[in-house]
């Protein structure tokens, strides 16, 4: 019998994989979320349902920005690729790339949707 595959992302470094993959446009931004806390800072583990969904994360790709209506001209969007964020609670929609077992999940968001830039 011969094997059937579906296609999924290349096995990649976590940062170059969700890029090559998917390129958002105008003012979107691709967002791969922080890790959620798994033990509190006084060593205590945390229960999955326990865990707080991050609101953090670094920005993977960006789009080419938006277009100003007076004046037709291309404004560039302020986020860069490699910036840590923070975001709104309810920010972006949920993607999910590569094969199942591995997968990651990455956030499309606008840039609206951010509320600051994390310099480090």
């Amino acid at each position: 019998m011969a094997k059937t595959s579906t296609p999924s992302a290349p096995s990649k470094s976590k940062s170059s994989a969700p890029s090559a993959k998917i390129r958002p446009l105008h003012d979107k931004i691709l967002v791969r979320r922080d890790e959620a806390q798994s033990r509190t800072d006084s060593g205590i583990f945390l229960p999955e349902k326990a865990k707080d969904t991050p609101k953090s994360g670094v920005v993977e790709a960006v789009g080419t920005g938006t277009i100003n209506s007076d004046t037709g001209e291309l404004v560039p969007l302020t986020v860069k690729k490699g910036d840590r964020v923070i975001f709104t609670s309810y920010a972006g929609t949920e993607v999910k790339l590569g094969a199942a077992g591995s997968e990651q999940e990455l956030l499309v968001m606008s840039e609206d949707e951010v509320l600051a830039i994390i310099d480090d």
